[in-house]
């Protein structure tokens, strides 16, 4: 991969793991504690993406919080578990490889940023409790523009910014629907596939998929 000149990395399910607020409670919530933090995840994607279509526009930590009020309903999780977990989805931990994959990144002189759904509020929490905040260029929130991804506006963001061409961008999600997004709008998607998925037909196919954050060391 030629020419790169910034890496954009989405945040949830990319470079932090959405379940690992439920995991953490998994004593408490038992078996169930898996399809329950899917059911969420998969909850909060939808609204983003609904509330986006009706121009009813609520920023994503009203979202998780609508959505989680849905999950815990559907899996009968006590209501009083709520601010636990809203409070552990504030401090996700990363997948394993991350910060030593970051760091290696970082040395190559390129820019390093999150493009994200998140409020800035949530991403520097995010950032700065996994102690990543020395590695990034920018964190970047679709309230700047204040529509969710797939949306070209939010895509828009770090091309504004560095003054680079859409295909001097190296564009990473573990998000298919989000892969597609930013590979339609111009920029190299990477798809990030951890769980060995089935990728979406939305007319793009990234022409490189990894298994591991620490593959993109070899193609940067």
């Amino acid at each position: 991969m030629k020419n790169i000149k910034a890496i954009i990395f989405d945040a949830y399910g990319t470079l932090f793991d959405v379940n690992s607020a439920a995991e953490k409670c998994k004593d408490k919530i038992g078996d169930k504690w898996e399809g329950f933090a899917n059911y969420w995840r998969t909850t909060q994607l939808e609204y983003t993406w609904l509330r986006s279509l009706m121009k009813r526009h609520k920023d994503f930590w009203h979202i998780t919080k609508d959505s989680l009020d849905k999950s815990m309903k559907a899996f009968n999780i006590d209501p009083s578990m709520k601010n636990e977990l809203l409070n552990l989805y504030k401090v996700l931990s990363t997948y394993k490889e991350v910060p030593e994959t970051l760091k290696i990144l970082k040395e190559k002189n390129l820019k390093l940023a999150i493009l994200s759904n998140g409020t800035p509020s949530l991403l520097n929490e995010l950032v700065k409790s996994n102690d990543l905040d020395d590695l990034f260029d920018d964190l970047f929130s679709i309230e700047e523009v204040g529509i969710y991804k797939p949306d070209s506006k939010v895509y828009d963001l770090p091309i504004k910014k560095y003054k680079i061409e859409k295909n001097e961008v190296a564009f990473l999600s573990a998000n298919t629907w989000d892969v597609s997004g930013g590979g339609n709008y111009g920029f190299n998607s990477i798809w990030l596939n951890r769980n060995n998925s089935i990728f979406d037909n939305l007319d793009y196919k990234p022409q490189n998929e990894i298994k591991n954050l620490s593959e993109l060391t070899k193609l940067i």
